[in-house]
């Protein structure tokens, strides 16, 4: 009976030892990564503040992120503080930027209604109901806007390969242009050499033509893809939920690489933010807390910085900064080279939208539907309005628009 006991006390030893030894590896491999200036990393004056590409004649704001980087950089010398010159009512959840060209704003609600509203007036023009579930911006070129949508209502519906479909309206009155079914998708569009990039929750990426909606190919990459398509040079950069990020040819859809987030206790963090490309990386963050920096050449991971919550955020890419929020309330600007610190502010809540940077000031929103306007470099508060919950700026160069809960505001700078 007694060597029993001691048996059992000795595997329960065992077992402790084994499991002790288990969680100090992971916690040495989910350990933040400290970053270099001499690895992957380039500093070359044509993105050593990342300027993001310039957008087309006619179109201001062409997609989320901005540019195909998607490094959230927009046009203009505006800053606050902002009047409003007009307010439109969306009678939805406005959880999506809008996209800007030939002088209006095109948007989705989240009841699947397609809106656009003069730039000037914030008078409607048209809208388009889906009779779907959308939760992305849409994307602009060449006098067509691409919108990707989610399946049928209700939104919330579960099932394993639910359809969704990318849809092309003319600007002028909306009519539809085409239409492709895809997975349910939530991947903001981007628009580039004649196609249209998306991702759907099947975890497959697309590139349709602009023309017709054909397909030119199709790439399986893993999980669900929450986030869209960052496109720099021939490269397309995707994250998706099962904690990896793919880098794909974008003229093939063949596959360069594949690399995935740091282990953790509880496996891999899934990355549902939009990955942004400067400076030879590329920035994503993930769900388990932390910022990540990889080579945009070789995929190796160059840095890691815990946040404090989840990173849903989409990462701004400025003046060698990353700037991102987590839902633990913190905005961070960590060094674009090494990943440390720069400034850190607390917020009134989580943060779940990502950042827009204009003129030197990076904007964000709380999920307590407040809007900060910080200094890139110092992190000082420089203005706050109490409205936007996502992500909550877009610009023309000539105005701001607010992204609100339910509204869409016009603004100016009020000493201009």
């Amino acid at each position: 009976m007694k060597r029993l006991l001691w048996i059992s006390v000795a595997v329960l030893l065992l077992g402790g030892a084994a499991l002790g030894a288990y969680v100090a590896i992971r916690l040495h491999e989910s350990r933040n990564i400290q970053g270099s200036s001499s690895v992957e990393f380039t500093t070359a004056i044509a993105t050593t503040t990342a300027v993001a590409t310039p957008a087309a004649p006619k179109v201001q704001w062409p997609a989320f992120g901005y540019g195909p980087e998607r490094i959230h950089v927009g046009p203009g010398k505006l800053r606050p503080p902002f009047r409003k010159i007009w307010t439109y009512k969306g009678q939805a959840l406005l959880e999506f930027p809008p996209a800007i060209g030939y002088g209006r704003l095109y948007f989705a609600t989240n009841a699947g209604v397609m809106i656009a509203v003069n730039a000037k007036t914030g008078k409607r023009a048209w809208k388009g109901p889906s009779g779907r579930c959308v939760a992305a911006s849409p994307a602009l070129a060449d006098g067509v806007v691409y919108e990707a949508f989610l399946n049928k209502p209700p939104c919330n519906a579960g099932g394993k390969h639910l359809d969704g479909v990318v849809i092309a309206y003319a600007v002028g009155f909306g009519r539809e242009q085409w239409r492709h079914r895809i997975g349910a998708s939530e991947s903001s569009p981007l628009v580039a050499g004649g196609r249209v990039y998306v991702g759907d929750w099947n975890g497959d990426v697309w590139a349709l033509a602009t023309s017709d909606g054909h397909v030119v190919w199709r790439t399986h990459v893993g999980g669900k893809l929450k986030g869209g398509v960052a496109l720099s040079g021939n490269r397309l950069y995707v994250g998706s939920y099962d904690g990896h990020l793919s880098c794909l040819d974008a003229r093939t859809g063949k596959r360069i690489w594949r690399t995935a987030a740091q282990p953790g206790l509880g496996g891999l963090g899934a990355f549902y933010a939009t990955p942004a490309v400067a400076y030879g990386r590329v920035y994503v963050g993930s769900t388990d807390g932390k910022l990540y920096s990889f080579g945009a050449t070789t995929g190796k991971l160059r840095w890691s910085h815990s946040t404090g919550g989840y990173v849903y955020s989409s990462a701004a890419v400025t003046q060698e900064r990353v700037l991102a929020g987590s839902y633990g309330g913190d905005f961070l600007a960590l060094d674009a080279a090494t990943g440390d610190v720069k400034w850190r502010f607390k917020a009134n809540g989580p943060i779940s939208g990502s950042p827009t940077v204009v003129d030197g000031i990076v904007y964000f929103a709380t999920l307590k539907r407040r809007t900060y306007a910080l200094d890139v470099a110092t992190g000082k508060l420089r203005w706050s309005y109490p409205d936007g919950k996502y992500s909550p700026v877009v610009t023309d160069g000539k105005r701001l628009y607010l992204i609100g809960y339910t509204r869409l505001y016009g603004m100016v700078p009020s000493h201009g």
